[in-house]
């Protein structure tokens, strides 16, 4: 019901930059709230950032100042904006988000987008 498409991964220099968007379209009545995931090769995936409904944010400790999340309601996009990229930084990227749909309160996982930060 609720299509989650990621953009913006790509390869950059330890330093860099990049910006994700997710661009939620459907049926959504309303969201709980957005973030984003990130899995590396061999690790579990793990929670990097996160925005509610009233705007609260949250941040894994390894992103903490360096990556920020935002989000346009109207537009029903999230933003993840990564500066200072490590190589530790390069996975799999993955937008989430719970949305109120018509049959209630959904779970959904976005396709992926590949960062890599490498010299």
């Amino acid at each position: 019901q609720v299509q989650l498409v990621e953009s913006g991964g790509g390869l950059v220099q330890p330093g860099g930059s990049l910006r994700l968007s997710c661009v939620a379209s459907g049926s959504i009545f309303s969201i709980n709230y957005m973030g984003w995931y990130r899995q590396a090769p061999g690790k579990q995936r793990e929670l990097v950032a996160k925005i509610t409904s009233g705007g609260t944010t949250n941040y894994a400790d390894s992103v903490k100042g360096r990556f920020t999340i935002s989000r346009d309601n109207a537009k029903n996009t999230v933003y993840l904006q990564m500066n200072s990229l490590k190589p530790e930084d390069t996975a799999v990227y993955y937008c989430n988000g719970v949305f109120g749909t018509n049959w209630g309160l959904r779970n959904y996982w976005g396709q992926g987008t590949q960062v890599t930060v490498s010299s």
